[in-house]
């Protein structure tokens, strides 16, 4: 976690000289600033400021030291549980292909979306509730 904190850190220190190089060249070059090319250096240089300060505040509240920053540690060690996931549903699957009817519906007609809406809402009450019918009630 320091690693990343550090490479952040320095992306944001490049973005922000970058961003001052780039505004007084188009300057000198054309007399004006150029906004779009500007702003988005800078803002880029923000936004890497913001993902290093969090993962700052992160490593700081776990103590420093993450299981990948140890040469001694496990995979396991740094692998936390997730959550559960059925591998023999259907239902993420007919959720994909109901959706893909939804968008098709929308970019070629719209009333092929109607279609799919409803099949949509049944996979998603399906996925929902699976665990609550069948073999696997709890």
């Amino acid at each position: 976690m320091k690693s990343n904190v550090v490479i952040f850190y320095l992306l944001t220190a490049f973005f922000l000289i970058m961003g001052c190089i780039y505004i007084g060249w188009t300057i000198a070059a054309t007399g004006q600033l150029e906004w779009a090319g500007a702003l988005t250096i800078v803002l880029s240089g923000a936004l890497t400021g913001f993902v290093g300060f969090y993962f700052d505040r992160v490593n700081r509240a776990q103590g420093g030291i993450m299981p990948a920053d140890r040469v001694d540690a496990d995979i396991d060690d740094g692998d936390p549980e997730i959550g559960q996931f059925s591998p023999w549903s259907w239902w993420p699957m007919f959720m994909a292909a109901c959706l893909g009817v939804v968008i098709v519906g929308a970019c070629v007609g719209f009333w092929i979306a109607f279609f799919g809406l409803p099949l949509l809402l049944i996979a998603i009450v399906g996925w929902v509730y699976e665990y609550y019918r069948g073999n696997f009630a709890r």
